[in-house]
């Protein structure tokens, strides 16, 4: 399952429509645009769909997700966007479809009509395989799998590295020098291109009034230009914001350029730097970097999964990187970037790796490997003996004494008693306010004062003026300290 819930836009999913999703994308002005694919490889669309960019055939803003029927089983492996905006994929068969905004031929199909649904993008490249696309505010950039690189789109400060400055209206190969080369990262910022070579040279073409190609001057550049100043040093990814860029190296360390005013070079200060600066991190090894061309946000992942934050963060300038609790790059944008959109596909790992948390979670009341069961009002709660006596002293000493496999309980209900266990497993409590209290009932007969401090907080959210009197009652039977002195009644 992918986790989309910090987007507000899937807020009203319902769950069983969240478990199918596999990949997602959330782009637009505001964050109100999303585009997903289920496990079952079908497409989906919701949101304020401006310039057609959900690709459903019409302009028609839709709260509840719509199929795209021509993407369904067609195995997205890239997806890319701009601020108009328009919307680039690429398939695991290696065509390219494009939908949405196409005021300067972002869509590579030779006109400026907007498309309402996805095309494919034929000219030139009907005989490749693109693995990756890009793309900047309003033009796209694709990878083939023999390391070409071919733009399309807007074109006034030479992004499509054509030479010149006229827009490109079908997708041109960019050579130049990148002529027999081969490159294997491609990133946009809003108005510049980058690529990474198979021998961990960067090349940069675009606009560069903020340094952002790094090639230690300001001038545009119409065609791709090697990142000197990298001589020597090995890149393996390339993450491009609205004006400054973020470099990998195979050894782990970070380098940034361009625009600063909001502290997203990570370099403690707010100076913009048009050479590439090492980010001086008193971590461990880097693993990822991650930018977006709508924001001016960074992040950054170590090997251990720690994940780190600088730049515009929910309006503050973080200049120096953060340690963060996220354990990915995505969390950052969809909890602190403006606006709070994906920086790159979301997608489940190919293992479907869990985390300790998320595996725990997925084992409470499965009888699979379980190794004890609690019997409450004639029902089964599947669990499992080292983890009750890890998380409860309670059961640290009941389990001590006795080998029953099964233990019956008689004072508590089935949801309470079910909710205590779950809570052992996830940490939460998930239950109204008028059956929290008999939850806090238990946590006050087991001492498990963090759980009864929950239940206190969740009654306390629950107030109503209907359930007002039933909920004091319990709150001074219990002597919930959260409600001390205050009214409960509106």
């Amino acid at each position: 399952m992918l986790d989309v819930g910090k987007w507000p836009v899937f807020a009203l999913l319902p769950p069983e429509e969240l478990r199918l999703i596999r990949q997602a994308c959330v782009f637009g002005s505001a964050a109100n645009e999303a585009i997903y694919i289920t496990v079952n490889d079908e497409v989906f669309a919701l949101g304020t769909n401006c310039s057609g960019c959900l690709g459903l055939g019409d302009t028609q803003s839709t709260i509840e997700p719509r199929r795209i029927d021509i993407l369904c089983g067609k195995k997205i492996v890239s997806l890319s966007y701009g601020t108009g905006p328009h919307v680039v994929i690429a398939t695991a068969d290696g065509e390219v479809y494009a939908w949405g905004h196409n005021g300067y031929s972002q869509l590579g199909n030779g006109t400026t009509n907007h498309g309402l649904t996805p095309a494919l993008v034929s000219t030139n490249l009907i005989s490749k395989r693109v693995k990756e696309v890009a793309c900047g505010s309003h033009h796209t950039i694709a990878l083939t799998t023999e390391g070409e690189v071919y733009a399309w789109g807007y074109n006034n400060s030479g992004q499509v590295g054509s030479g010149s400055t006229a827009n490109q209206p079908t997708p041109r190969r960019v050579s130049s020098c990148l002529q027999n080369k081969v490159v294997v990262n491609i990133a946009c910022g809003q108005l510049c291109s980058m690529a990474v070579l198979d021998n961990g040279e960067t090349y940069g073409w675009g606009y560069n009034c903020n340094g952002q190609l790094g090639l230690g001057n300001n001038g545009n550049q119409q065609t791709p230009c090697r990142i000197a100043a990298l001589q020597g040093i090995n890149i393996v990814q390339v993450s491009c914001g609205y004006a400054h860029t973020l470099a990998l190296t195979d050894e782990g360390f970070i380098y940034s350029w361009g625009a600063n005013s909001y502290g997203q070079l990570g370099t403690g200060n707010k100076s913009n730097q048009a050479v590439p600066t090492l980010i001086n991190m008193d971590k461990e090894r880097l693993v990822e970097v991650a930018a977006c061309h709508t924001s001016h946000t960074s992040a950054a992942k170590t090997q251990s999964g720690q994940v780190l934050m600088w730049g515009q963060c929910r309006g503050q300038a973080v200049a120096y990187p953060h340690l963060t609790h996220f354990t990915n790059t995505d969390d950052v944008f969809a909890c602190f970037a403006t606006p709070a959109v994906t920086w790159h596909l979301l997608s489940v790992d190919g293992d479907d790796y869990l985390t300790v948390a998320q595996s725990l979670k997925r084992e409470f009341d499965s009888p699979e490997i379980s190794d004890l069961k609690f019997l409450v009002d004639g029902k089964c709660i599947h669990v499992h003996k080292a983890l009750l006596k890890i998380r409860c002293e309670h059961f640290r000493a009941l389990l001590n004494e006795t080998d029953e496999e099964t233990i019956e309980i008689h004072q508590f209900s089935y949801l309470v008693y079910r909710a205590f266990l779950e809570y052992l497993y996830t940490d939460t409590i998930n239950l109204p306010p008028e059956d929290a209290i008999g939850l806090l009932d238990l946590a006050t007969y087991y001492r498990e004062s963090r759980l009864k401090r929950l239940c206190q907080e969740t009654i306390k959210r629950g107030i109503t003026e209907e359930n007002a009197i039933t909920l004091l009652s319990a709150a001074v039977k219990y002597e919930a300290r959260v409600f001390g002195g205050g009214s409960l009644s509106r």
